[in-house]
């Protein structure tokens, strides 16, 4: 028998994902349920299609991801990113489902200067952050069957990110300033995708809290950097500190994850972020 599979949030860029890469999954049955068709803020909607299917793996990527208005709409991030995920914590123990859900490294300080592991002591700035690190807690109470994967500064060809903005601000300024002392990973949605569907498909029981990046860490501006190189586009790009781009909300100046566990506990071989962003720019028409 085919295992059953619900996206929550499938409209989104890590959704998208996993909707091009499930043919490759005959094995799996997938229903991929929109922000607008399965509101996970609302219980009894949520629970409604948990009782219809008789789901063996629920991955949550409806996700509130607006950093920056977070700060003024503090109730709306924790109603998505905390009570949302404990309703769906709830109904994958209620109804035997395994719960695979999507964190951030936003959930940490940033006051590091070495990669982040999964022990590492989490001290979210901002009202983002501080919403998905209640959403882990709510699972990790109330579950022993799930999956967290942290993953840092996605990117793709579907939805808003900073590559498809890099890329739009490009045909309209000759100028751009980017970002230059926060330090991260630019992570492929596809490549996390992957992941995801590897341990569905391989049974894994090997549950618990894993970061996922790709290879590598830059800046913004040295990812922008990156972006144009590709895409051999000609533009003045000028480096700035985080002191000049004033933003509403806090971002941690130091965010690469540590992979070593989703490697050797999950058999994750690590693409580096220079290659994935070719593949993603190869296959993305902007």
């Amino acid at each position: 028998m085919k295992k059953s599979v619900l996206i929550t949030g499938a409209n989104g860029q890590l959704g998208e994902c996993i909707k091009e890469l499930s043919s490759k999954f005959e094995e799996l049955n997938f229903i991929f349920k929109s922000s607008k068709e399965l509101d996970i803020t609302s219980f009894n909607s949520a629970k409604a299609i948990f009782e219809k299917h008789q789901f063996n793996y629920c991955i949550n990527c409806a996700a509130y991801t607006a950093v920056d208005l977070a700060e003024d709409e503090k109730e709306k991030a924790f109603a998505v990113n905390a009570e949302g995920v404990k309703h769906l914590a709830i109904l994958s123990k209620d109804y035997n489902t395994s719960l695979i859900h999507i964190s951030t490294d936003f959930v940490f300080d940033g006051l590091k200067n070495t990669p982040y592991t999964e022990t590492d002591a989490p001290n979210p700035i901002n009202v983002y952050g501080a919403s998905k690190l209640q959403g882990e807690q709510y699972i990790k109470e109330l579950l022993d069957t799930y999956f967290i994967f942290r993953t840092s500064w996605l990117y793709s060809e579907y939805g808003n990110n900073f590559m498809k903005t890099m890329l739009r601000l490009s045909k309209q300024r000759q100028e751009l300033n980017v970002v230059n002392d926060q330090i991260g990973s630019p992570t492929y949605a596809k490549d996390l995708a992957e992941v995801i569907l590897k341990v569905i498909k391989e049974d894994s029981t090997n549950y618990g809290m894993y970061h996922f990046s790709n290879k590598g860490e830059t800046s913004w501006f040295g990812f922008a950097q990156e972006i144009f190189k590709q895409k051999k586009i000609q533009i003045n790009l000028q480096p700035i500190t985080s002191e000049n781009y004033k933003t509403k909300a806090k971002r941690p100046m130091f965010s690469v994850l540590n992979n070593s566990k989703n490697v050797k506990e999950l058999g994750v071989i690590q693409k580096s972020w220079k290659k994935s962003l070719s593949n993603c720019l190869r296959l993305s028409n902007s």
